[in-house]
């Protein structure tokens, strides 16, 4: 049996939601019948319903404990290329604090109540009882993964696994950073006026053709990606109106692309500073 495989299993036996990742640390995107959320899937929403696709699709929705799909001839073949393991964390009520290198380590150490521990390639993942909302550079070097997200299974770890403590909650609440792709806080237009763009519809529109933009891209994914945050940004970056759950629209459609988090990450931030945001 293959190693992957075997390893999914066992996970999947612990309650674990697993799925393959390919090179990269990206998951499998859509099969031809589920692109563009054409089968009905529900990929943004917390559950992976009602898609019945018999391929792993839909990223992080498609991670799952059934063993029948995950050793269906459809999932094996994905496991033969699969690169590595990744789980859900949220769907198994757990939450991973990433943390990217030796200084987010450090201040780790000194902050964080000290649990189950796995070493990364550049850092360590920490290990927390608890799900919580996702999001990606809280501060320098440390990213959260619990619901909606995906984290690479890097093996037991070490140490007594502790329960998800209000400091790590905290940090997805605080205001934004400059490495954080949250909400743009601006100053009000002058003179008072009202922002067109607080209309919810006009906005709602403008986010969903954005999602659309980046779901159709049939190659070119990292640049189109870009160019889609780039557009957003230049509409709606200088009137405050953007919210953590428009940024967190627009990243679940690049990673259902195959973007990682990092990558999405990073295409925000280089299109505010081309926009001196």
């Amino acid at each position: 049996m293959n190693a992957h495989l075997r390893t999914a299993l066992d996970l999947a036996a612990r309650t674990v939601p697993v799925l393959p990742l390919r090179a990269g640390k990206v998951p499998f995107g859509n099969c031809t019948a589920c692109r563009d959320n054409a089968c009905g899937g529900r990929p943004n929403m917390k559950t992976p319903g009602p898609c019945t696709c018999p391929t792993p699709c839909h990223a992080w929705a498609a991670a799952t404990t059934d063993p029948h799909i995950i050793n269906s001839p459809t999932w094996r073949r994905a496991w033969r290329e699969a690169a590595a393991v990744a789980y859900h964390p949220g769907g198994a009520d757990l939450t991973v604090v990433d943390l990217d290198n030796p200084a987010a380590i450090a201040w780790a150490r000194a902050t964080l109540p000290a649990t189950r521990t796995m070493p990364t390639t550049r850092g360590e993942h920490w290990l927390y009882q608890g799900a919580m909302q996702s999001t990606n550079a809280v501060r320098p070097g440390v990213d959260i993964k619990s619901t909606m997200a995906y984290a690479r299974w890097l093996g037991p770890g070490t140490g007594t696994m502790t329960a998800l403590p209000d400091v790590v909650r905290a940090l997805v609440v605080k205001g934004p950073t400059a490495d954080r792709p949250t909400a743009i806080t601006v100053p009000a237009l002058a003179g008072g006026g009202k922002c067109p763009h607080r209309m919810p519809a006009y906005l709602d529109r403008g986010i969903a053709m954005a999602e659309q933009r980046i779901t159709a891209a049939s190659s070119a994914v990292h640049a189109a990606v870009y160019r889609t945050f780039l557009a957003v940004l230049s509409a709606h970056g200088r009137c405050g109106c953007l919210t953590d759950a428009h940024v967190a629209r627009l990243f679940t459609a690049a990673q259902n692309k195959g973007e990682s988090p990092r990558h999405c990450t990073d295409a925000w931030t280089n299109a505010r500073t081309r926009l001196g945001l």
